[in-house]
């Protein structure tokens, strides 16, 4: 994985994780249908690539959009500017 992609991570990751605020992260792993141990590794950029089925299911657990998750995902590091 290039850099640009372990950062891309850790910024989706970051936006899950402030969008869970203080929910329990094991009901929120349920109702996105993973395991909270998986919700952990996304939330701390330790799982920098989540599947698309993982990323679409956590947005509908936190009332997110993907297109959010999407722009998150792809913001550049320097300027949290869309990318491309």
């Amino acid at each position: 994985m290039s850099p640009e992609q372990v950062a891309a991570g850790r910024r989706l990751g970051s936006l899950f994780r402030t969008a869970r605020g203080d929910r329990d992260p094991v009901d929120v792993a349920n109702a996105a249908g993973i395991s909270p141990e998986t919700l952990r590794k996304i939330e701390s950029g330790r799982m920098p690539s989540p599947s698309f089925g993982t990323v679409v299911g956590l947005c509908e657990a936190l009332s997110l959009s993907v297109d959010d998750a999407v722009a998150t995902w792809r913001a550049d590091a320097a300027g949290g500017r869309a990318a491309g």
